[in-house]
């Protein structure tokens, strides 16, 4: 155990060792990877397996149908570069279509409708062949084997088949068929089986395989089988001829189709980053959420936090009033660079900071306030989200606005959430994150989400479902997220890489949607200002703001709350309210799924999540 501090809230050693280090949120998972580095693989190879391996085990969180963003640092290369996994809107996917044809005001948080094309399978095909050195069966195997033979079920993943059994038996069938077993929901520990993912994948590895040749020439067969073979063709087909149960409440298909997937590959660009005191912060482009992170920090680069407790009101409420401003910028400029210009240079600058800071003030900001950036970006219209009248109405904290909208909007016009909710099986989704460091230094970090298991029906011929991303697209043509062919939607999937004096340091991350720059921030000051292991900034207690619209359907927005773990002391819960904050309070180990890893010399280091009871770190 390495940087023992007297720290309350530390529940296990920080792993650390000189040959390497694997992370993830599954502790089968974190053991795949170690074990492909144990056979000689690097973190890239690791990388692949871990993936493939969650899809698996965390169906519930992730799976091929879905999509991803990668940071690797190659010492070959000597660079750090962004992996685009995230899937573009199908050439069908348009405003006319949903809006004017079909009557849709927001994309259905389920169903076909809200299928991207699936990013995942080029964007590990990308990473094996590009940065790996192993065959595919080396890293494919290990998900395989698991499908095929079984695993034991986590508890999340039993509640969440529990909450979606309805909606499997009334309206998707095919989901029943592989998550209902015998008709019941599989208690936790259950050893759980899917032999038609199974199969899907041993199908890909024999036609990369046959034929022979390098590994790199497998790849490109596994590719081809897969975008332009047996599983877009199953896609294709599917999206065609179902007509599927969403929560809009009525039968939709989707528009993705065989050729979509056939002209889309995963694309390597360089990450967007912020200097940060001797450190260098590195996100994912404007095409996630990442850059808030980066924001944040900009605005609490004017305020001494190296003076506060970790847990003090101050602390806690700079971050969030800070979250709230960048978050009010990340849906009013933000969207796919390939569309639109996203100003990432104004955000970040020390001038418009400057004047963002000065917005910050001992109270809690009640409103939606975004920046202005003359001839960029436009202001989400919070009118097009459902159920967003808050709990601020009987908190005596005043009416919200956003830009002299009144927040607090009549809802006789909005679809009824609840009952949507309840009728569809609607709930949301959650992701998986992993971090990964070798001997040599090499270095990955992973936050794979979508096509969840209740995001909608199982295709029988694949054994998994597509995705929902698209959900996050807005149905206004003037928006930087607006819905467009070809597009890719503002996703909140968003790992973290940082150097330190130059030199990389730190990868890490965590699943939670809307909730993950904030947690990712949160660990980072942690670390940096109170001298906190990795293990301990990701034990200590933690909290969300829900104040800006939610990135999934039915947006949800809910102005002044403060969600904060129950070990977050009473005096600075009583401060936070006493400042204006609608403090909710939750478990005692509710917030986040964090995992870290680290490299200083020849030191490897490792840190997992313990909430939720799933999440681990190896090493030696």
């Amino acid at each position: 155990m390495s940087n023992i501090n007297p720290n309350p809230f530390t529940t296990r050693p920080e792993i650390e060792g000189t040959f390497g280090v694997v992370t993830s949120t599954h502790w089968i998972a974190t053991a795949v990877g170690m074990g492909i580095l144990e056979k000689g693989g690097n973190a890239f190879d690791a990388g692949v397996a871990t993936a493939f391996t969650l899809q698996v085990l965390e169906p519930h969180l992730n799976g091929p149908g879905g999509d991803v963003p990668v940071i690797v640092h190659d010492v070959k290369r000597g660079r750090t570069e962004v992996i685009c996994g995230q899937g573009p809107a199908p050439a069908k996917a348009t405003i006319a279509h949903y809006r004017d044809e079909l009557g849709l005001d927001l994309i259905p948080g389920t169903g076909l409708l809200a299928a991207c094309i699936p990013g995942t399978f080029d964007t590990w095909m990308t990473l094996l062949r590009d940065y790996g050195t192993m065959r595919l069966a080396d890293v494919l195997s290990p998900a395989i084997d698991y499908a095929k033979n079984g695993f034991p079920l986590v508890e999340r993943a039993s509640a969440t088949i529990h909450t979606v059994k309805d909606q499997f038996r009334e309206h998707w069938p095919t989901s029943a068929a592989v998550y209902l077993p015998n008709g019941k929901v599989p208690a936790p520990g259950t050893i759980f089986t899917n032999p038609k993912f199974a199969e899907t994948y041993e199908r890909i590895l024999r036609e990369a395989q046959n034929g022979g040749g390098s590994r790199e020439n497998e790849i490109e067969r596994a590719r081809k089988a897969w975008s332009q073979g047996f599983v877009a063709d199953a896609i294709d087909r599917f999206c065609r001829t179902q007509e599927v149960m969403d929560t809009s409440g009525r039968r939709h298909r989707g528009v993705l189709t065989g050729q979509d997937m056939a002209g889309w590959q995963a694309t390597i660009e360089a990450p967007i980053f912020y200097d940060y005191g001797r450190y260098r912060v590195m996100k994912a482009g404007p095409w996630t959420q990442g850059l808030a992170t980066l924001q944040t920090l900009a605005l609490l680069k004017g305020f001494d936090l190296d003076a506060l407790s970790p847990v003090s009101a101050e602390f806690i409420h700079l971050q969030v009033e800070a979250t709230k401003l960048a978050f009010a910028d990340r849906d009013t400029f933000y969207g796919d660079p390939k569309f639109v210009n996203v100003p990432v240079d104004v955000l970040l600058s020390d001038v418009y900071n400057e004047q963002r800071r000065k917005l910050i003030t001992d109270r809690a900001s009640m409103e939606l306030r975004p920046g202005t950036v003359t001839g960029f970006g436009k202001q989400v219209d919070i009118r097009l989200a459902s159920g967003v009248r808050s709990a601020v109405e009987n908190s005596g904290a005043g009416e919200p606005t956003v830009g002299g909208i009144d927040w607090t909007h009549d809802e006789d016009h909005l679809p009824d959430v609840t009952q949507a909710r309840e009728r569809m099986g609607a709930i949301p989704g959650d992701t998986v994150h992993f971090d990964i460091i070798d001997q040599v230094g090499n270095m990955v970090t992973a936050t794979p989400s979508g096509g969840w298991l209740h995001s909608s029906p199982v295709i029988p011929e694949l054994g998994f479902p597509l995705g929902t991303r698209a959900q996050m697209f807005w149905l206004d043509e003037d928006h930087p997220a607006a819905l467009m062919p070809g597009k890719r939607p503002r996703s909140t999937l968003t790992p973290t890489m940082a150097l330190r004096d130059g030199e990389p340091y730190l990868a890490w991350g965590s699943p939670g949607g809307d909730q993950q720059d904030q947690w990712i921030t949160q660990f980072f000051l942690r670390h940096v200002h109170a001298n906190m292991n990795l293990q301990e900034a990701i034990d200590a207690p933690a909290w969300h703001s829900e104040h800006f619209p939610s990135s999934f359907w039915p947006r949800k927005a809910r102005p002044g709350v403060l969600v904060v773990e129950n070990r977050v002391p009473k005096a600075t819960v009583d401060t936070l309210k006493s400042r204006g904050h609608i403090v909710e309070t939750g478990p005692d180990w509710s917030e986040g799924r964090l995992t870290a890893a680290s490299k200083l010399g020849r030191r490897r280091r490792a840190a997992a999540n313990p909430r939720g009871m799933q999440g681990y770190a190896a090493g030696r």
